[in-house]
């Protein structure tokens, strides 16, 4: 075994991991969101940015406000999960940058002065974030939904504002009755790596 970590937590994480579609009603806690960040936010990401932000969906009110963005087949599963996160990106993260890399202050003037280049790397940045995420709510014990079928933009205007792009909705919950799809096929390792 060429791996570190142990046959079970590499199950729990990866190999017997699914995206659910239908959940328990179990909730989930702050507490557990609590432990989910506390835990993903260690990811490294390019300047240390952390351009990601949560938005927590619990109200029925904004759950169906939510709903009306989703592709059809992703509504009534985010309508039945206990939580339901928007995952965005805060095109305004570099304003944090010399807090968060203290030994490089010049790099929120230097690399991120112009907009384009701060949205170039807040999308890059917040997407590597949203996968650790993911991966947190498994290690939490909860599986994850992850859904990119939807009107992103309804979902900026109606949650968000125009300094946050919308790049994912995450449903979040302990799986319910016949919560997986058969497992899709992956690419193998020739189709993938490339040694120059």
């Amino acid at each position: 075994m060429s791996l570190v970590l142990d046959s079970a937590a590499q199950d729990l994480l990866f190999r017997e991991a699914r995206t659910a579609n239908s959940f328990s009603d179990e909730p989930v806690t702050e507490e557990q969101v609590q432990a989910i960040y506390d835990l993903v936010k260690y990811g490294p990401t390019a300047f240390n940015g952390t351009p990601l932000r949560i938005t927590l969906v619990r109200s029925a009110e904004a759950r169906e406000r939510l709903v009306q963005h989703l592709a059809e087949g992703n509504q009534a599963k985010t309508l039945a999960a206990p939580l339901v996160a928007i995952l965005s990106a805060d095109n305004e993260f570099h304003e944090e940058l010399p807090r968060l890399l203290p030994h490089f202050p010049q790099a929120k003037d230097l690399f991120f002065a112009e907009r384009p280049a701060r949205e170039q790397s807040s999308l890059v940045n917040a997407s590597l974030q949203a996968a650790y995420f993911i991966v947190g709510v498994r290690a939490a014990g909860l599986a994850a939904g992850p859904m990119t079928g939807a009107d992103f933009a309804g979902i900026q205007k109606e949650f968000l504002d125009d300094d946050h792009t919308p790049i994912m909705v995450v449903n979040i919950g302990k799986p319910g009755e016949d919560a997986w799809f058969p497992r899709s096929p992956r690419l193998s390792i020739d189709e993938v790596i490339t040694t120059v």
